[in-house]
């Protein structure tokens, strides 16, 4: 029997945003049933159209109720199943918020140019002037995050929160494209990179079939 709630996702090793979504529902304990649909092929959108009204993924099937957009698929989740998505302290919330938020609309050349690709490995490739400000930005964002809110664990806010889903795809750009960290920065992606839920994750994309040279997703 298929669980009531169903992600729809695109392929594990090139789909960012799909992997905020998935992250953060399975380190919520929530149960769901995906559905992979194969990106960049004359289909795709086509496919991505029966379930999302933008005809981008992630999606989230809750029932009759379709949430779109990661953010707001975690957010989703965060209310319904687990208020411990958000730090509980009101300082280092509204930075959770902030920061996620950045990550959602920010970092354009980091994007264009390191783009995910979880099996890849490319030492240096894409490390372009236009992209170090926004490595360092990251990088300083981090640290900041560790020294002033994560005594109480391995991640941004010390447990795992919607922050930490947000920022994983980058975890794995760093990964593929050798980006050198500072040393709090480097422990906090290595501690992402140990997740179980992460490693199901960077499996799965291992055994992928497809291949994208432009990957934009």
């Amino acid at each position: 029997m298929m669980s009531k709630l169903t992600l729809v996702i695109g392929n594990k090793n090139y789909s960012s945003w799909s992997l905020r979504a998935w992250l953060t529902m399975k380190q919520a304990g929530v149960k769901f049933t995906e559905i992979k649909i194969p990106l960049d092929t004359p289909i795709t959108h086509q496919e991505i159209l029966k379930y999302s009204p933008t005809g981008l993924i992630p999606v989230l099937l809750d029932g009759d109720i379709k949430v779109w957009e990661s953010l707001a698929i975690c957010e989703y989740v965060a209310e319904k199943f687990a208020n411990s998505l958000w730090p509980k302290n009101h300082e280092a919330r509204a930075v959770a918020r902030a920061i996620s938020t950045e990550m959602h609309a920010g970092f354009p050349n980091l994007r264009k140019y390191m783009p995910m690709d979880c099996r890849g490995r490319y030492p240096e490739v894409g490390i372009i002037p236009e992209v170090r400000p926004e490595i360092e930005r990251i990088g300083r964002m981090w640290r900041e995050c560790r020294e002033k809110f994560g005594a109480e664990g391995d991640m941004l806010f010390g447990k795992f929160t919607i922050a930490d889903a947000m920022y994983a795809p980058v975890v794995s750009r760093f990964a593929t494209y050798h980006v050198k960290l500072e040393p709090v920065a480097q422990a906090y992606a290595e501690a992402i990179w140990a997740l179980a839920d992460m490693q199901e994750w960077l499996a799965a994309s291992e055994v992928e079939s497809e291949t994208i040279f432009d990957s934009k997703f």
